[in-house]
């Protein structure tokens, strides 16, 4: 990939590449407990991030995913189960994310019109501040 010109220089650059894995869509249990069917995802997908398990996904690799399934051909594409699929569910360790990707041909090259990504959002803090009256 260019990344690095010497094995050694990889222990500096942990966070590069990221690796994921594919497979078919498969029924799961998630980190939570909730029960994902493979009918209800497209693939499966495991991601490693500075050489550990990720505990969901990085949105880098989702939009990755998103652009590989869109592309005829690719792991991702057959994984996912072929055409050229304007968005794809997957299954990763915390649940399911929903993905797309607008790409175009142009000769034996492909260029990335638009990418979407759907992200859930969870409350992290509440609280009160108190003001003194004037």
């Amino acid at each position: 990939m260019g990344l690095i010109d010497r094995v050694e220089d990889s222990i500096q650059r942990q966070h590069t590449p990221k690796i994921a894995m594919v497979a078919t869509a498969q029924s799961y249990t998630s980190s939570s407990g909730k029960m994902i069917q493979d009918t209800d995802i497209d693939l499966n997908v495991r991601a490693l991030s500075m050489g550990l398990l990720h505990h969901a996904m990085m949105g880098t690799a989702a939009v990755a995913i998103a652009t590989a399934a869109a592309i005829p051909g690719t792991l991702v594409n057959t994984a996912a189960g072929g055409g050229q699929p304007a968005e794809i569910t997957f299954g990763h360790p915390s649940g399911s994310l929903k993905v797309g990707a607008k790409v175009e041909q142009s000769g034996k090259a492909w260029r990335v019109e638009q990418v979407i990504m759907s992200r859930s959002a969870r409350r992290l803090m509440e609280g009160f501040i108190r003001v003194p009256a004037p």
